[in-house]
Parts: C-alpha cells; sequence; structure tokens
C-alpha cells in the first residue's frame, strides 16, 4: 500500500517556527473618517500559516521577531499582511499539509508557510512563484538551495535553518569515561555502557524523530561528496534505489531496539519532548533528540542542571547534523503576486534576518548572517558552519524524505522487518517513476 504524508506542522519540522503569522497595524490615525478610507484603500497581501495573531502583551521572543519583519515590510510597502490561520478546529480531520494543498491549489492566498512535503508537491506541480531572482535570494546558504529547488526553480525560502541533532548529558558520559560519539560503533557502544551501569534505556525516543539517525546514515557521503547532483538524478529516475541508502540506517535502528537501547513500543506512543524530556532533564537518559531552538527553550531542554551537548548523529564522516527546511513560497496564481513577492524581499533580506536570527539564536538561511548561539549548540554549529551535513528535505528527490522515512521507521517501531520497510521505499520509487 502507498504510504501518504499527512502529519500536522510536527516540532520535528517547525518546532522552531512557532511563528505568530500576524498583520500589524496601519499608519497613525489623524482622523477617524480619513483613517478608515485609508485602511480600506491599503492593499491587503493575505498570508497563510499555523499560528493565530500574537496579543500585544504575549511574551514569545520568536513572535515578536516575526512581527517586527512584518512590520517592517508593511511601512516600507505602504500595505497590510493579513493573516489566515489554519486551526484544527476549524479543520477538524485535514492536517495543515492536507489544508494548505488546497489553499494553493484553489488560489485562496497570497503567502504561505509551507512544509517540506507540500513545498515539494506544489513546486512540481507548478502551482509555487519562481524566487530566484528575488535580492535576498542571492545570499542563501547553498543549503536552503538545494532543499527547496524544484525543476530548476527556487520555490520557498525560510526565516530559519532547522537543524536536528543529538542532545547529550555530558556529565553522564564523563562519569563512564565515554568519548562524545562521532561513529554509529562508537554510539552503540555508549549505549553498551549506559545499560550495563543500569541506565535501562540509554536513548529517550519519540515517533516524530528517530529517522534522523536513519538520514544520517543513508545520505551522509550523497550530501558531502563530489556528485551529490548525480546521485540524486539516479535516484529520480530509478537507476539508484533509495532502500539500498535506507537499509544501513534501518538495521542500525533495528539493532539500536533489539539491544534494549530505545524502547520501540514508549517510543511510538510519545509525541516530540513531551515523553522523554522529563527524564532527560532529571538526569536519568543521557541522550535525546531534537531540533535547535530546543536547546534555548526553557519548556525544552533550555537551562539544564547539567553539561548540555549538541551533536550531529552518528555517521560514517563523523557527528552529522540533519537539516530540514520549511519556506515562506508565493502562489503562482496569486493575487497580488508582486506584493506578495515584494513583502519577501523586505522580510528575508540580511537586515530582517539579522533582527530576527539576534532575537532567536537560530540558524539564519543567508550565509551573511551568522548566529551567536549557547555554548551547548557550537558542536552543531561548527559542522553547519562547515557545510557538514544531510538534509531531511529535498524538494529535488522525487520520493519525499521526512514525512515519508517517518513513517516508515514507525512500521518498524510496530515490528516491521527491515525487508519489509525497504520494500515501502520501493513501492514509493515505483509510485514516483510512474508519475514521471
Amino acid at each position: 500500500m502507498r504510504l501518504s504524508v499527512k502529519r500536522f506542522l510536527s516540532l520535528g519540522l517547525a518546532g522552531s517556527l512557532f511563528l505568530s503569522l500576524i498583520g500589524c497595524g496601519a499608519g497613525k490615525r489623524q482622523d477617524g473618517n480619513l483613517a478608515d478610507n485609508e485602511e480600506k484603500e491599503r492593499l491587503v497581501v493575505n498570508l497563510f500559516g499555523p499560528m493565530e495573531k500574537s496579543k500585544p502583551d504575549l511574551k514569545n521572543v520568536a513572535r515578536n521577531a516575526f512581527d517586527q519583519t512584518i512590520a517592517m515590510a508593511e511601512e516600507r510597502l505602504g500595505l497590510t499582511v493579513e493573516y489566515r490561520t489554519y486551526t484544527a478546529e476549524n479543520y477538524q480531520e485535514k492536517t495543515y499539509d492536507d489544508v494548505t494543498l488546497e489553499r494553493v491549489r484553489n488560489h485562496m492566498d497570497d503567502l504561505y508557510l509551507l512544509n517540506p512535503d507540500t513545498i515539494q508537491v506544489l513546486g512540481s506541480e507548478g502551482s509555487l512563484a519562481d524566487l530566484s531572482d528575488l535580492a535576498c535570494a542571492k545570499n542563501l546558504r547553498d543549503v536552503v538551495k538545494t532543499a527547496n529547488t524544484v525543476d530548476g526553480k527556487l520555490v520557498a525560502i525560510p526565516q530559519e535553518v532547522v537543524a536536528h541533532g543529538l542532545f547529550i548529558n555530558k556529565d553522564l558520559f564523563d562519569k563512564y569515561k565515554l568519548k562524545v560519539p562521532d561513529t554509529p560503533e562508537e554510539f552503540m557502544e555508549c549505549c553498551r555502557v549506559f545499560k550495563e551501569n543500569g541506565i535501562e534505556t540509554p536513548i529517550g525516543a519519540n515517533r516524530w524523530w528517530l529517522e534522523n539517525f536513519v538520514l544520517a546514515q543513508a545520505y551522509a557521503e550523497l550530501y558531502n561528496g563530489d556528485s551529490t547532483a548525480e546521485q540524486i538524478e539516479a535516484l529520480n529516475n530509478g537507476t539508484a534505489k533509495y532502500s539500498d541508502y535506507m537499509r544501513p540506517g534501518f538495521e542500525y535502528l533495528k539493532e539500536l531496539i533489539d539491544k534494549g537501547y530505545i524502547d520501540a513500543e514508549t517510543a511510538y506512543t510519545y509525541e516530540a519532548i513531551e515523553g522523554d524530556g522529563p527524564d532527560f532533564m532529571a538526569g536519568k537518559t543521557p541522550i535525546v533528540m531534537a531540533y535547535w531552538s530546543a536547546a534555548n527553550a526553557e519548556t525544552a531542554y533550555g537551562k539544564p542542571n547539567f553539561n548540555l551537548q549538541v551533536i550531529g548523529f552518528p555517521s560514517s564522516l563523523g557527528q552529522m547534523p540533519v537539516i530540514s527546511v520549511t519556506g515562506y513560497a508565493v502562489s503562482a496564481n496569486a493575487e497580488h503576486l508582486e506584493e506578495a513577492l515584494d513583502v519577501l524581499e523586505v522580510v528575508l533580506s540580511d537586515e530582517a534576518l539579522r533582527l530576527y536570527t539576534e532575537n532567536n539564536q537560530v540558524i539564519s538561511p543567508s550565509q551573511n548572517v551568522e548566529v551567536d548561539c549557547i555554548d551547548a549548540l557550537k558542536p552543531l554549529n561548527d559542522r553547519v558552519n562547515e557545510g557538514i551535513y544531510v538534509l531531511g528535505s529535498n524538494a529535488g528527490m522525487k520520493v519525499e524524505q521526512w514525512g515519508n522515512t517517518c513513517l516508515i521507521v514507525r512500521e518498524l517501531l510496530k515490528g516491521a522487518s527491515v525487508d519489509e520497510c525497504m520494500a515501502m521505499f520501493d513501492e514509493l520509487q515505483e509510485a514516483s517513476l510512474t508519475e514521471q
């Protein structure tokens, strides 16, 4: 049975992008009637996103930073950015991805915040405008261009790059004289030592992010070698198999489960952070996985009572960050196409991105804007700055990666064999070839 990627805008991809997608007010009102007329005449650009309008007294750094970049665009362009918001109650069984697909295809809004799988689908359909000619696009990191380019067109740009890594309790590693692991073999040995010393389940896992172990091993050499484009083309035309890339990672993940280093049954029930977070923060679990911003958030893993380090996932090339890229996109048939592009030009300028990055301490999509990160994040940040990473989402791959890998990992957690999981990838690839 062909897999369908139906998931909410999850913490795994956009937890650090929980933005208030709002429109700020118009200019000063000198006269009631005049202000009303000015408001009516002011052009409105509609943006569809996952969050409701922020409240003035809400203490949320990410929201406030985004508000300021939107206000910057409104002031300079003399327009209003108005938000139409996704809420689960309004759409009942439809996920955020379902709704954005429907709205873009029916030309209901101008701007959208999209997940990687919808970027890929809508980009391949020609439903998204090409952003390649925007001035801000010239400053982008290569990782952003690679992740969000479909058929030669850059169809989405984010305000931040989301890097996923392993969060480790360095104090527990030091206690058992363990070196921070680089390779799969070193990581497995650390788990063995922890378990032999009474830590029942060394890895705190949830059903959203275990795919990072697989993706890091599957594509370490593909993304960090000299033949990336050629290998992706071979996957897209069927001369290479996704399952051949994925198999070592799935076999490794199964070994972690079989040896009791991951509790598969519990991991399958856990949402991101909620299940594994308390034991990690209490110093009982030495290893969890999360996205960059979780290290800054007190509601996640910020301010622990131990030495926190965030490293890449184990791979043949050492610690490997896994990067997923969401993005702001413009409908190719937007009512206010040029104005929507102008809004992105301002919001994604180096000036606006610097404001956003400094406030939120995140990785900027612009190569000109650097983050002043906390010490815990420096190992992960160093690898990203060196250009060493794996893309968890790549719109240039005909088989969507992040969502499909997550769903197939869940089958592994439920007891499917590695061969059965590989057959699912083969089926997805066959379907993609049929659609071409």
